[in-house]
C-alpha cells in the first residue's frame, strides 16, 4: 500500500525549505528598498504555512520509502516546488502571468534555463537572485536524485551507478547514502564559493558573481542580463565559466573519490574520457567552421567555439554570441549538441554520455556477431560486462526519449509555431538546455512570445526530461496503482 502520509510529509519539508529560501531575495530587495520584498515575504509565508501544515499533520508516518512512493514523491515534488516558486514572480514588479511564472520556475528548478523574461538588466535584484537560487537548489536536487533515487529505481540504466552492494539491506544502505549525499552537498557548496570568488576577482560585481555561480555550477544558464555572458565581453570571465560548467557536468562521485585519495578515478572512468573527448571534438569542428566560413581569426574562433559548444553540450545554455548566424552547418551541429548532455551523477542533462557508450558498445557487438557468428561478444562499461537488464533499460530510454521528443514537437507545431521553433523548443525542453534555434527562441531571443499552451507543453517536457521520462510516465500506468 502506498504511504501517502510519508510523501506529504516530505513535500512539506521541501516547501518549508523553499519558503526559507524566499527570505533571501526578500532581504536583498529590502536592503535596496525595492517593494518586491513584500511579495517574497508573503510568498514565503504561504510556502511555510502549507509546507509546515503538511509536515506537522503527517509527521507520524512510517519512515519507509518504497519504490512506488519514490516514483510519486519525485514527480509530485518537482511539480509542487515550481508551483509555489512561481508565486513571487507572478506578483512581482515584472507583472507576468502565472503561466509565464510557472514556466520560469520550472525552467529554473529543472536547470533548463529557458526564459520568458526580458529587461533583465533593469530587473529587481530579488527576482534575479531568486531565478539563480532556484537553479542552484535544482542542481543539488538533481545530484541527490541521480545518486540516491534513480539507481534504486533502475531508471534508464542508472542501476550502473548504484552505491550499495547488491546484498546490502535498505537499513545498511541508507545511512551510507545519507553520508555520501551530505558530503557531496559540501563539495557542491565549496565549488560554488570558489567559482563566485573567481568571477568576482575577474571583474563581475559581487551580486553578478554570486548569481552566475549559482547558474554555472548547476549547469543551468540564467543570467542577470539579456545579453547572457556575452554582456561582460571578457575572455577571462568566459574561461572561468567554461571550467566550472565542465566541473558541474562531471560525476560528483568523482570529487568524492578525490577526497578519499583516489585521484585516478577521473582518468580511469570511461564516461569522463568520452565526455571530454566529445567537447574537444565539438570545439575543433566549430573552430574550423568559423575560420573557413566566417573568416574569423583562430583565437576569436577558439574563444566563441569553446564557450558556446561547452555551454550547449553541458546543457547550461549561456551564450556569448548568436551562433544562429554561423550558418546552416553550425545550427545543425548545435541542434545535435543539445541532446548529448554531461555525465550521470552530475547537474547536467540530456541523454547523457554513458548511454551513448552503452549504445555504441551494443552496436559494436552486434556488428562483430554478424561478422563472426561463432564468436561471443558482450557489451562492456568501464571494462565490466553489461547485464541484459541494463542494456534493455538504456535502449528503452533512448527510444522513449526520441519518441517523446517527436510527440512534443508535433504538439508544439499544433500551437502555431514554425518548424524550427517547434523542433528546437521541444529539444531544448526535454534535454533541459535553455536556448533554442531560430530568430524567436534562439540565443538572442526568448520564449515570451510563445502561446500559453506551448509554454505548458514545454514545462511538461522539462519535467519529463529532468526526471528521466520513466519516473513520470510510469504514474500513468493502471498497473502501477494496483495493489
Amino acid at each position: 500500500m502506498i504511504n501517502f502520509r510519508l510523501i506529504l510529509s516530505i513535500i512539506g519539508i521541501l516547501l518549508v525549505i523553499l519558503g526559507l529560501a524566499m527570505l533571501i531575495p526578500a532581504a536583498v530587495d529590502l536592503f535596496v528598498s525595492d517593494s518586491d520584498w513584500q511579495v517574497f515575504s508573503a510568498a514565503a509565508a504561504v510556502a511555510l504555512f502549507v509546507g509546515g501544515g503538511l509536515f506537522l499533520s503527517n509527521r507520524g508516518a512510517q519512515l519507509e520509502l518504497g519504490g512506488r512512493q519514490a516514483f510519486i514523491l519525485t514527480t509530485v515534488a518537482w511539480i509542487a516546488m515550481p508551483a509555489f516558486a512561481a508565486l513571487p514572480l507572478t506578483f512581482s514588479e515584472m507583472d507576468i502571468s502565472y503561466t509565464d511564472a510557472f514556466f520560469e520556475a520550472m525552467s529554473g528548478l529543472t536547470t533548463t534555463g529557458s526564459t520568458v523574461l526580458t529587461g533583465l538588466d533593469t530587473a529587481p535584484p530579488g527576482i534575479l537572485l531568486w531565478r539563480a537560487l532556484l537553479q542552484w537548489l535544482g542542481g543539488i536536487g538533481i545530484i541527490v536524485m541521480a545518486i540516491a533515487i534513480l539507481p534504486l529505481l533502475r531508471i534508464g540504466g542508472m542501476q550502473l551507478f548504484r552505491m550499495e552492494s547488491s546484498d546490502a539491506t535498505a537499513e545498511k544502505a541508507m545511512p551510507r547514502l545519507t553520508e555520501i549525499v551530505k558530503t557531496i552537498a559540501y563539495i557542491y557548496l565549496f565549488l560554488s564559493i570558489v567559482c563566485a570568488a573567481s568571477l568576482w576577482a575577474a571583474g563581475m560585481t559581487f551580486f553578478e558573481a554570486v548569481a552566475h555561480t549559482m547558474t554555472t555550477i548547476s549547469t543551468a544558464g540564467f543570467s542577470t542580463s539579456d545579453g547572457s555572458v556575452g554582456y561582460f565581453n571578457s575572455p577571462l570571465i568566459e574561461s572561468i565559466i567554461v571550467v566550472f560548467m565542465i566541473m558541474g557536468a562531471l560525476p560528483f562521485l568523482m570529487y568524492l573519490h578525490l577526497l578519499q585519495g583516489k585521484p585516478g578515478s577521473f582518468l580511469t572512468d570511461s564516461q569522463v574520457r568520452w565526455f571530454l573527448m566529445i567537447i574537444l571534438i565539438g570545439i575543433f569542428i566549430m573552430v574550423l567552421w568559423q575560420m573557413l566560413e566566417e573568416n574569423l581569426g583562430f583565437w576569436l574562433a577558439l574563444r566563441y567555439a569553446t564557450f558556446n559548444v561547452t555551454s550547449i553540450i553541458t546543457g547550461t545554455g549561456y551564450a556569448t554570441t548568436d551562433y544562429n548566424a554561423w550558418g546552416g552547418f553550425a545550427v545543425t551541429a548545435f541542434f545535435f549538441f543539445m541532446f548529448i548532455g554531461g555525465c550521470a551523477g552530475s547537474t547536467s542533462c540530456g541523454i547523457k554520455v554513458f548511454r551513448f557508450q552503452v549504445l555504441a558498445q551494443t552496436v559494436r557487438c552486434q556488428l562483430m556477431q554478424l561478422i563472426r557468428p561463432s564468436g561471443i561478444y558482450r557489451p562492456e562499461y568501464n571494462k565490466r560486462p553489461l547485464g541484459e537488464d541494463t542494456i534493455s533499460a538504456v535502449m528503452s530510454y533512448i527510444f522513449l526519449f526520441l519518441l517523446t521528443f517527436a510527440v512534443l514537437t508535433i504538439c508544439l507545431s499544433l500551437t502555431g509555431l514554425d518548424f524550427i521553433t517547434a523542433i528546437s523548443s521541444a529539444g531544448t525542453a526535454i534535454a533541459n538546455v535553455g536556448p533554442g534555434l531560430g530568430d524567436v527562441v534562439g540565443p538572442s531571443g526568448s520564449f515570451q512570445s510563445l502561446p500559453d499552451t506551448a509554454k505548458w507543453l514545454m514545462a511538461l517536457g522539462m519535467l519529463l526530461g529532468r526526471l528521466e521520462l520513466f519516473t513520470v510516465l510510469v504514474l500513468f500506468s493502471r498497473r502501477f496503482w494496483q495493489r
